[in-house]
């Protein structure tokens, strides 16, 4: 899953004026995937090309116990609720923020062919969607748009900064899905996911600066 993962950063962001700014919500939304990469640059994850790995992605994330065990992404999110817990001194936004951190996992583990697990030994885990296009990408593209729009409609502010996060979001999916497949694993690959990460982060940023949340009453109140 790539932008079904920002799903829950659209919903948290537009819940209440306390919750964390778009931006910090879509570092959360992927922060597994920022630190699965950086450790794969350094060899501590692993990764290799395989296209038999599964019918849509053809990567076998073999090696990844520290991001994506359900044990490692917990203390990534309980990571990120302490650091936005304290720079926002409120326990409030930094508990959504790390909600938003551990829904990666079982969204991955909805899509992912069974390469998750509890504590990084077997048993592996994930309930395979990438097998089935017919299922996974609808499913991807109604989570991401049912999220968006209740993000937007819970918020006020100028409608063409979002719209135009929601292009990039769909451009960047479908290069993934249809773009040519990596020949091999290496620092190109896991940068292209990065900076993938970097132009969503920005955006979101943009667009946290440019929206309200919407009150009772008619009353706007500014992301804190």
């Amino acid at each position: 899953m790539f932008i079904g993962h920002f799903a829950p950063a659209f919903i948290a962001a537009a819940i209440s004026p306390q919750s964390p700014r778009l931006g910090t919500l879509f570092v959360a939304a992927q922060l597994v995937d920022w630190g699965f990469f950086a450790l794969a640059l350094i060899g501590v994850e692993k990764l290799r090309v395989d296209p038999a790995a599964s019918v849509m992605v053809p990567l076998d994330l073999y090696h990844m116990p520290y991001t994506h065990s359900l044990i490692g992404t917990g203390v990534w999110a309980i990571a990120c609720l302490a650091v936005v817990a304290l720079g926002r001194r409120s326990l409030f936004a930094g508990m959504l923020a790390g909600l938003v951190v551990l829904s990666h996992w079982p969204l991955d583990w909805v899509v992912h062919v069974p390469d998750l697990t509890i504590d990084g030994d077997p048993p592996r885990l994930g309930l395979g969607l990438w097998n089935y296009p017919a299922i996974a990408m609808p499913l991807e593209l109604a989570l991401t748009g049912a999220a968006f729009a209740y993000y937007v409609s819970k918020t006020r502010g100028p409608v063409g900064p979002p719209l135009v996060l929601l292009a990039v979001m769909l451009l960047l999916q479908a290069i993934n899905w249809f773009g040519p497949h990596p020949e091999q694993a290496g620092a190109f690959l896991y940068l292209q996911a990065l900076f993938a990460f970097a132009i969503l982060t920005a955006m979101a940023v943009w667009v946290g600066e440019n929206r309200w949340f919407h009150k009772r009453g008619g009353l706007a109140f500014g992301e804190q």
